[in-house]
């Protein structure tokens, strides 16, 4: 009832406009995320109608880059599972498991923007050699650049997802990147859950053809497979 007088929609990382909600409000002027990511807004549709497109770009750099490094050391010492196993009393029966150090491990990054460059000067503070794959490669940077994310992922031990998701982006990890990274080599996710092919990922870790993964975001949010949670 009141779409002829709404001249601005305010949005975040799980709602925006899409063409159908534009369309149904002829007075829009702006559509404002406060979130980075704009996959949530229909671009094409707001460039067409002349809708004015705002984002936060830079709010979040420090804190998702933080949680990467976060999620790399809790999935690489098992942070998680030794939580568990001092709780219920395991350790009175023998050691855990030995686990691996971060220090040295080769970081490939996809998608060197904002966050993945944040991602990779903390990960240099651990002596990681730094590799990339984005859409073209990057100036004023010594980081070893992939034309492909199979070859970033066969040269990597770790793999980032840091990337703007995109139609050419959703799924940009499938089967094959998974592969190439193999049954030492670790997922971290803190782009978009449709990043990833969530059905490959999971038949990866429960067959053992990845190492681990570390996830921030998944591609049925809020829906996360079960398999997961026994692993």
């Amino acid at each position: 009832q009141q779409a002829e007088s709404i001249r601005a929609v305010v949005g975040n990382a799980t709602a925006g406009a899409d063409a159908a909600l534009i369309d149904a409000l002829p007075k829009l002027e702006i559509v404002s995320s406060f979130s980075v990511g704009l996959d949530k807004v229909d671009l094409t549709k707001c460039k067409e109608k002349g809708v004015r497109v705002t984002n936060t770009p830079d709010v979040l750099t420090d804190d998702v880059a933080d949680l990467a490094i976060g999620l790399i050391l809790a999935v690489l010492r098992r942070i998680c599972e030794c939580d568990k196993y001092v709780r219920r009393g395991a350790w009175k029966l023998g050691d855990f498991k030995l686990t691996t150090k971060f220090s040295g491990k080769r970081i490939g990054i996809i998608g060197l923007g904002r966050i993945g460059l944040a991602v990779a000067q903390r990960a240099e503070a651990f002596d990681c050699p730094i590799s990339y794959h984005s859409r073209s490669k990057k100036a004023n940077t010594n980081y070893t650049y992939y034309n492909s994310v199979v070859e970033l992922a066969s040269n990597s031990d770790i793999l980032v997802i840091a990337c703007a998701l995109t139609p050419e982006t959703t799924h940009i990890v499938n089967r094959e990147v998974l592969d190439a990274l193999g049954p030492k080599g670790v997922l971290i996710n803190i782009g978009r859950g449709p990043h990833v092919d969530e059905a490959e990922l999971v038949s990866a870790l429960v067959e053992g053809r990845l190492g681990g993964a570390g996830l921030d975001v998944f591609e049925k949010e809020p829906e996360v497979p079960e398999q997961l949670f026994g692993l």
